[in-house]
C-alpha cells in the first residue's frame, strides 16, 4: 500500500477493526517514511456481473461510479454520505444476488433510482432527469406528476 502523501510503498498497520458496515475492515496505517497516518477499508472481492449498455457493449461494475452519480444527485441535501454508501452496498448486494453472469445498466440504473426515491425525492428527480433523457418538458412532468400521485397515496 503506497502512502497517500509520500507514496513510499512501505507501512505498519496500527489498528484494525470491523469497519461499521460489517462487510469491510478498517486499517489504520503509518508510513515507515514520513509517519504520517491514513485510513483503508478492505472488503471481500466478490464476484460482480458484466453490464451490459444500451449499445451491446459490455462493461465491469464500477462501485465509484454508481457512488458517485448519487452523489451528485444528492449534492446540496441532506442526504448523510453513509446513507449514500448503504444505498450503494445494498445496490451492489442485489446485483450479485441475481447470480447472472451479465446484468443490464438499465437494470442498476432502475435500482438506483428506487433507493434515491426512497432517501430523496429531489435527488431521485435530478437523477432521473438525466438518466431517463427526458425529450420534452412534458415528459418531465408526467414524471413529477407520478411522483406526487404516488407520494399521496403512501399517505
Amino acid at each position: 500500500m503506497k502512502c497517500p502523501f509520500c507514496q513510499h510503498p512501505d507501512d505498519r498497520v496500527v489498528d484494525s477493526r470491523e469497519a461499521s458496515d460489517g462487510d469491510s475492515v478498517r486499517r489504520r496505517r503509518e508510513c515507515l517514511s514520513c509517519a504520517k497516518r491514513f485510513t483503508t477499508y478492505e472488503r471481500v472481492d466478490a464476484f460482480m456481473p458484466m453490464l451490459v449498455k444500451k449499445d451491446g457493449s459490455r462493461v465491469h461494475w464500477d462501485r465509484e461510479k454508481v457512488r458517485s452519480g448519487m452523489q451528485k444527485a444528492c449534492e446540496k441535501r441532506p442526504v448523510p454520505v453513509a446513507e449514500i454508501d448503504r444505498a450503494v452496498d445494498e445496490i451492489e448486494r442485489t446485483i450479485q444476488d441475481q447470480g447472472s453472469g451479465e446484468i443490464a445498466t438499465s437494470v442498476v440504473g432502475e435500482r438506483v433510482m428506487d433507493r434515491l426515491k426512497a432517501l430523496d425525492e429531489v435527488a431521485y428527480v435530478r437523477f432521473a432527469s438525466v438518466y431517463k433523457s427526458f425529450r420534452d418538458i412534458d415528459e418531465f412532468m408526467g414524471e413529477l406528476e407520478s411522483l406526487v400521485r404516488e407520494r399521496r397515496s403512501s399517505r
